[in-house]
C-alpha cells in the first residue's frame, strides 16, 4: 500500500552522468497540441515582443557560445543539445515559463489599491513593464541553470565521449555561459526595486540548486541500481528542481501588481501544479508511445518507475533490473519498460498528472473570465493529455 500519495489519487543536472546527457527544455515531449497551446497564447500577451530584450542579451550571448560550440561537433558533451534546442526549439520551448508569468498577470489586471508609484507605470496589452521584466528574468535564470546543468562529470569521460581536452573546454563554456546569464538575472531583479520579489526568487534559486543536487544524487545511486527515493519525495524534489522557479516567479508578478497574499497564493499554487504536472506528463512519454521504434534509454527516477518500485517492492523490483541486465552489464530499455508497464505504475503516475493539471485548473478559476485565463487554461489542460 502505497502512502498519501495513492490515497490522494483515489479522490481525484550541475553533473551529467552518462546515459542522460540529452537536457531537454520545458516541453520537450508531451502532446502534439502543445505547440499550438503555446502559440495561441502568446498573441494573447503581445508575442514577439513580449521578451526583446531577453532575445537581444540571448542572441549576443549565444551567438558567442556558438563560435565556440563549433569545436565539441563530433563529442557527446550535452552543451550541443543544449544549443540545438535554443535554435531549433526556442518558439515551443524556450520562454514558457515567461509566457506563463505573463499570461498570469494580464488574467489578474491591476490590483483594487494601486499605488501611486505602480500607477505611473504604462501597462502594454495589461502588462505592467515590471512584470514583463520579471518574465525575462525568469527565464534567464532558467536558461542559466540549463546550461550549468550540461557540466559532465570528467571522471565518466570515456574516449567515445570525444578528446578529454574538447570536454574540459565544453565544461568551461557551460559555467561561463550561466554564469553570465544569471549575473544579467541578478543585476535585472534588483533593478525590479521590490524587496519581496527578491526575496522570493532568490528562494527560487536556491531551490533549484537544492533540486539539481537531489538529481544528481538520484543519478549516482542509479548507476548503483538502488532503490531511488519513494513518491512523496519524488515530489518534493521535482517541486524543488522544476516548479519552484515558476510558482514563485508566478506569486512575485501578482506582488508587483499588488495584489493580495489570496491571488499570490493562487498564481503560486497554479504555478506549483502545472509544472509538476508537466514533469510527470513528460516522464510519461516513453511509457505511453512506446509502440514505436525501439524505447529510449529513460530516467530510472521518473515517476513511472518510482510509483512501479515503490508498488512491487524492493526485492522484485532488483530482480526485474536483473533480468534486464545485458551481456554487458548494461540495462535493456526494452526489458525494463515491458515490466514498468505489466503494473500500475504507469497508471499511478497518469492519475497524478492528471491530479496536478486539475488543481491548476482549479486554482486559476478565481480569476476573472478572459482571454489569457482562457490561455492559461488550455496549457494547464495539455499537461494532462498523453
Amino acid at each position: 500500500m502505497l502512502p498519501a500519495t495513492l490515497s490522494r489519487l483515489s479522490c481525484g543536472a550541475a553533473r551529467c552522468s552518462r546515459g542522460q546527457r540529452a537536457l531537454s527544455l520545458f516541453s520537450s515531449s508531451g502532446p502534439s497540441n502543445w505547440s499550438k497551446v503555446v502559440s495561441d497564447a502568446e498573441k494573447i500577451v503581445g508575442y514577439p515582443t513580449s521578451f526583446m530584450s531577453l532575445r537581444c542579451l540571448l542572441s549576443d550571448e549565444l551567438s558567442n557560445v556558438a563560435m565556440h560550440v563549433r569545436k565539441l561537433v563530433g563529442t557527446q558533451h550535452p552543451l550541443l543539445n543544449t544549443a540545438r534546442g535554443f535554435v531549433y526549439d526556442s518558439k515551443n520551448n524556450l520562454q514558457m515559463r515567461g509566457l506563463v508569468v505573463l499570461l498570469l498577470s494580464k488574467a489578474a489586471g491591476p490590483s483594487h489599491a494601486v499605488s501611486d508609484l505602480l500607477g505611473s507605470q504604462d501597462m502594454v496589452s495589461g502588462i505592467y513593464p515590471s512584470q514583463r521584466n520579471l518574465a525575462e528574468i525568469t527565464e534567464l535564470i532558467h536558461t542559466a541553470f540549463l546550461v550549468h546543468r550540461g557540466i559532465v562529470d570528467l571522471r565518466e569521460w570515456t574516449v567515445s565521449d570525444g578528446p578529454l581536452k574538447d570536454m574540459q573546454f565544453g565544461n568551461k563554456m557551460a559555467v561561463l555561459s550561466g554564469d553570465f546569464l544569471l549575473a544579467n538575472a541578478c543585476t535585472g531583479l534588483a533593478q525590479l526595486d521590490n524587496t519581496k520579489v527578491v526575496e522570493l526568487i532568490s528562494s527560487a534559486i536556491g531551490d533549484l540548486v537544492q533540486g539539481v543536487y537531489f538529481e544528481n544524487s538520484s543519478s549516482a545511486e542509479e548507476d548503483s541500481l538502488t532503490d531511488g527515493v519513494d513518491v512523496e519525495t519524488w515530489e518534493e524534489q521535482t517541486f524543488l528542481a522544476h516548479g519552484a522557479l515558476l510558482a514563485k516567479s508566478c506569486q512575485a508578478a501578482m506582488e508587483l501588481a499588488e495584489h493580495d497574499k489570496e491571488f499570490q497564493g493562487l498564481a503560486y499554487k497554479y504555478g506549483k501544479h502545472l509544472s509538476l504536472g508537466h514533469k510527470l506528463n513528460s516522464d510519461l512519454q516513453p511509457f505511453v508511445r512506446s509502440g514505436v521504434g525501439e524505447p529510449a534509454a529513460f530516467s530510472l527516477s521518473a515517476a513511472p518507475v518510482v510509483f512501479h518500485r515503490q508498488i512491487v517492492g524492493q526485492e522484485r523490483w532488483h530482480q526485474q533490473l536483473q533480468k534486464a541486465k545485458t551481456m554487458r552489464n548494461q540495462l535493456d530499455y526494452s526489458k525494463l519498460l515491458a515490466a514498468v508497464q505489466s503494473e500500475k505504475g504507469v497508471t499511478s503516475a497518469k492519475d497524478l498528472c492528471c491530479y496536478h493539471g486539475n488543481k491548476a485548473l482549479e486554482a486559476i478559476q478565481a480569476f476573472p473570465s478572459s482571454e489569457a485565463r482562457s490561455a492559461l487554461e488550455n496549457i494547464a489542460s495539455a499537461t494532462t493529455k498523453f
